[in-house]
């Protein structure tokens, strides 16, 4: 377990730098000053002021922060742009300001294109082939046979057979409209999938985990975009079975959590040499990291999706809400936030007993 939570600090500490380096290097580009860029929360265990900017870390590894000149929450705030400080956030442009904000998230998932293209160029991909299929059910009763590749469901392109997977999994009974291909030619079928009242959701019929070939080149590329999509696809899908009530609070992890399941990834891919082991931990940080980009950009206060809304109405307004209520927003977001670190760590530490 201890080898465990070393595992989590790296994997965490890299997706958390690849996200603030992004607000940081945007941010410099655009002329904005950067007071601390921080690893960590909690006390400070380290720094080192190199120019304008304080590079820190902090005791507890569950997060990080960039902090531009003029930016901070709780700073008061200046709405009169002749007294603004040059090189503040303030004294940026819109765009400018927008660009830096958004380069937080975007950054997280270049680092799972990177991580997609280590894991695709060592282990291949899971090509969306039927290989099987469940006799009586409607997989089977629609025609398709095995050896058939699926290209679209409900009009989604099909590329991973994990795609199938979790489509399938989601689904409540509703028709689905399938594309298949066979010696090059597509052919069109309506599927209802079939309740299986053990198993409590509905199943379509297919057999397997896809057929899985091994990429190189330039095949490379494409692969590995696809792999970022199902992560993104598959992040943004959790959060609506969220919203919609169809997950629970216990789905939801925290460090604990994760660390929790490093501890099972490790212990899984073990027998299997160190390679799959790296190799399951580069998947596993793929879809941290891209999990982290997406959630930061929801419309949340003191989440990067809370300060885009912010610039966004300013946009739209030609000038920006007021300093008060803006920090008052954050604060109350920020306070959100840290009620649900409570809940969410309260979560993982009950799933130990």
């Amino acid at each position: 377990m201890i080898v465990s939570i070393l595992v989590f600090i790296l994997i965490f500490s890299i997706v958390v730098i690849a996200h603030e380096m992004g607000h940081f290097l945007i941010a410099r580009m655009n002329g904005i000053a950067v007071k601390e860029f921080a690893i960590g929360m909690g006390p400070v265990i380290f720094k080192k002021k190199k120019k304008e900017t304080e590079w820190v870390i902090r005791l507890f590894p569950i997060g990080g922060a960039c902090v531009f000149e003029g930016a901070d929450i709780f700073e008061e705030k200046i709405e009169d742009k002749e007294n603004v400080v040059e090189g503040s956030f303030q004294s940026a442009n819109i765009w400018r300001r927008i660009a830096t904000v958004i380069a937080g998230p975007v950054f997280n998932v270049i680092l799972g294109f990177v991580l997609a293209l280590i894991l695709v160029g060592f282990t291949g991909t899971d090509r969306p082939i039927i290989y099987d299929l469940t006799p009586g059910y409607p997989a089977e009763e629609a025609g398709i046979l095995p050896g058939d590749e699926i290209v679209k469901m409900d009009g989604e392109r099909i590329h991973l057979y994990r795609e199938i997977s979790i489509l399938s999994y989601l689904n409540k009974g509703e028709e689905i409209e399938i594309t298949y291909e066979r010696d090059g030619i597509k052919y069109d079928t309506v599927i209802k999938p079939k309740y299986e009242e053990e198993s409590n959701r509905y199943y379509i019929g297919f057999i397997s985990s896809g057929e899985y070939v091994t990429s190189s080149g330039l095949n490379v590329f494409p692969y590995a975009w696809y792999e970022v999509k199902y992560a993104l696809s598959s992040t943004i899908k959790s959060l609506e079975m969220l919203i919609s009530g169809n997950a629970h609070k216990e789905d939801v992890s925290g460090p604990v959590g994760i660390a929790l399941i490093i501890d099972d990834v490790i212990e899984t891919a073990s027998p299997y040499g160190i390679k799959s082991v790296i190799l399951t931990l580069c998947n596993f940080a793929l879809l941290l990291s891209v999990n982290l980009g997406v959630l930061n950009l929801l419309p949340i206060p003191a989440l990067d999706g809370g300060r885009l809304i912010f610039m966004l109405i300013e946009l739209v307004r030609g000038k920006p809400l007021s300093p008060e209520k803006e920090g008052i927003v954050h604060f109350i977001g920020f306070a959100v936030l840290i009620v649900l670190m409570v809940v969410v760590l309260y979560n993982d530490i009950s799933k130990l007993f």
